[in-house]
């Protein structure tokens, strides 16, 4: 690992982060690991990143429980965990076909210790994260009508979210993406 590089950015492709290790299953410019982030153990030492970055990656995994306890074992304590990811009920949960899942608002509660649903089912995993963000992504018409000025909106106020939330488990392509920050515990 290079020196005072504690950053991960985890399923790179061309996103290529400066002061980050990029890791991504091919060679691009500026990868500086190649491995295929299904086969694990991952190519790191126990607690060595303070931050981890997982965007628009978790969902092309095989095991997304096993990802969490990589993510979970190479982070070190307080790390903070930046993850997108595709909303169940949206089209970009499915257009690609490289896609093995979608996730609900609720996915990631089962890893926070503050959550009912943790509490009730604290033996699927022992990773341990706190949600410390999160918010729901909709770019309105997309993907079949692009609005030049709109890309995607991010929505975090607490009661839009359950409006929301609501539609979104109602009606499909309201809500596109979730964004999450987490702290590893």
């Amino acid at each position: 690992m290079k020196d005072k590089i504690y950053k991960l950015n985890l399923g790179s492709g061309d996103d290529i982060k400066p002061d980050f290790i990029n890791i991504d299953f091919k060679q691009e410019n500026g990868v500086d690991k190649v491995h295929n982030l299904n086969e694990y153990p991952w190519p790191f030492e126990d607690q060595s990143f303070k931050e981890v970055q997982a965007i628009n990656v978790l969902e092309h995994l095989d095991n997304f429980i096993g990802a969490m306890e990589e993510i979970h074992r190479i982070s070190l304590p307080g790390c903070l965990v930046k993850i997108s990811v595709p909303y169940w009920n949206s089209s970009f949960a499915y257009i690609d076909p490289t896609h093995k899942r979608g996730f609900h608002e609720l996915t990631f509660s089962f890893f926070d210790p503050d959550s009912e649903y943790c509490k009730e089912r604290p033996y699927y995993t022992k990773a341990r994260f706190k949600i410390k963000s999160f918010a729901y992504v909709i770019a309105p018409f997309s993907p079949y009508i692009s609005i030049p000025f709109i890309k995607e909106i991010e929505i975090r106020n607490k009661i839009l979210k359950k409006i929301v939330g609501l539609l979104g488990n109602i009606f499909s392509n309201i809500i596109l993406d979730l964004r999450l920050e987490l702290e590893r515990v």
